[in-house]
């Protein structure tokens, strides 16, 4: 590695880690620092921004976006809202596993922001400690992107894979991140069922709850959403948006199964899968604000088309400058990387995990380094068995769903911790994303390498 090359990785390095302390726009903004440094002062050739991926992530989000603006999302948290009040005392896991599969369903993680207060208003009521079950909801809020059909991560990975000759669908991904995520989640619940000490031992919670002004704090309120009233037009959104999954879904499955040596899609002359899902998810949108009352002013300013625009930025200037870097440099990397990943071609998990702890984004992981991986030479099966590892960000406790967990627990149990790094979010994030790692490594890999090694051409 020469010198230059050892420079110019600190300026990309320290243009993602000022851009996270900014968060926000900032991550795509400031990589477009870098990337000016790089082109106009070293003279590298301009890497490829990730269009295909941005615009289905634009679309996505535009269709979750008019979902929540009809009433549909709360709807949606109505329903897990009367399944968790009805099992107060499972909350440990029922509450990560309502906030995974929210995620699954609508693409992002921050529709934790409705469901988080109702998870510590629950624990707090049973006398639970709160840090259980909200550390855990909110890592997998986060956990559940890398299993959703239309998240930027999933859809970056089928993408970015069959263009390098592994043409994995998207079916098949969920097949393997879905059963190993959530065991991991539920290891993490298991390790966090008897985290800390009961409220009724803990001094801390003790001291406050006997100050009267305190004790009104914690207890004098009910978070839920249960008085809301559903209009049948945000029903509605709700079903239209469920049936543009399914559709989805649906076209996915016909590129697995084949009519002789053509798939299903190439007989019935389907466009490619990118282009499917962004037609299906503008369609529903559309839908949803002519015939289910969502206001277009009220999506772009929710929180969820909102941030999913941030996420936009953020994965152009990330990306983008991981791709000038590493493209100009793909030979040196080979030649230093290439023992290492033949050897142990799982040793990517650990890159994928450290970078994401420095961008904030499981979707801009996979597209910066994803491509990086397979000119190694590392195989689909091995990229698609580690991809829970893309989400590292809870290392660092800068993420907003993490710093909102923290304000929702009137309890005070869930904190950043004195030292930063000794948070209520490490060990959950640690066991769930390094058991769902090993384990979806051993089923494309060990338990079902042959079916998942059959999709390279």
């Amino acid at each position: 590695m020469t010198f230059t090359m050892i420079i110019e990785l600190l300026i990309v390095l320290s243009a993602l880690y000022v851009g996270s302390r900014y968060g926000s726009l900032a991550l795509g903004a400031i990589s477009g620092i870098g990337l000016a440094i790089l082109v106009f002062g070293f003279g590298l050739k301009p890497g490829t921004p990730p269009t295909d991926v941005i615009y289905i992530i634009i679309a996505a989000v535009t269709c979750a976006g008019t979902l929540q603006a009809s009433g549909g999302m709360d709807w949606m948290i109505q329903i897990a809202e009367r399944m968790l009040r009805k099992h107060p005392d499972h909350i440990t896991f029922l509450g990560p596993l309502v906030t995974f599969f929210l995620t699954v369903l609508v693409g992002t993680g921050h529709v934790v922001y409705t469901i988080m207060p109702i998870i510590c208003d629950i624990a707090l009521k049973k006398n639970i400690r709160p840090e259980r079950p909200c550390g855990v909801a909110s890592v997998a809020s986060q956990v559940g992107i890398t299993c959703s059909p239309i998240a930027a991560a999933v859809v970056a990975f089928v993408t970015i894979s069959n263009a390098n000759g592994y043409m994995v669908a998207i079916p098949q991904v969920l097949m393997v991140t879905i059963p190993a995520c959530v065991c991991g989640l539920m290891c993490a619940a298991a390790a966090s069922f008897k985290r800390g000490k009961d409220l009724d031992k803990d001094p801390e919670f003790l001291r406050r709850k006997a100050d009267p002004e305190q004790y009104q704090y914690m207890y004098g309120s009910s978070a839920t959403t249960l008085d809301k009233v559903i209009s049948k037009e945000a029903k509605a959104s709700v079903f239209v948006f469920l049936g543009a999954l399914v559709v989805i879904v649906g076209f996915a499955f016909c590129q697995m199964f084949h009519i002789g040596d053509k798939s299903v899609a190439e007989v019935i002359a389907l466009p490619k899968m990118n282009i499917c899902i962004q037609i299906i998810m503008l369609t529903a949108a559309a839908c949803n604000i002519m015939f289910c009352k969502a206001s277009p002013k009220k999506a772009v300013a929710g929180a969820v088309w909102q941030s999913g625009m941030v996420a936009v930025v953020a994965i152009y200037g990330i990306a983008w400058l991981a791709d000038t870097y590493f493209g100009n440099y793909m030979d040196q990397m080979k030649v230093m990387l290439t023992d290492l990943v033949t050897a142990y071609p799982w040793s990517i998990a650990f890159v994928f995990f450290l970078v994401s702890v420095l961008i904030n984004s499981q979707g801009a992981v996979v597209v910066a380094m994803l491509p990086l991986a397979y000119e190694l030479g590392i195989a689909g099966p091995v990229l698609l068995g580690v991809l829970p590892s893309v989400y590292g960000y809870f290392f660092i406790p800068n993420y907003p769903s993490d710093i909102a967990t923290v304000n929702f627990d009137r309890s005070g149990t869930t904190v950043i911790g004195k030292y930063l790094l000794n948070h209520s979010f490490m060990m959950p994030g640690l066991v769930s994303v390094g058991v769902a790692t090993i384990l979806g490594y051993l089923i494309t890999n060990v338990f079902f390498a042959g079916y998942f090694a059959s999709f390279i051409q």
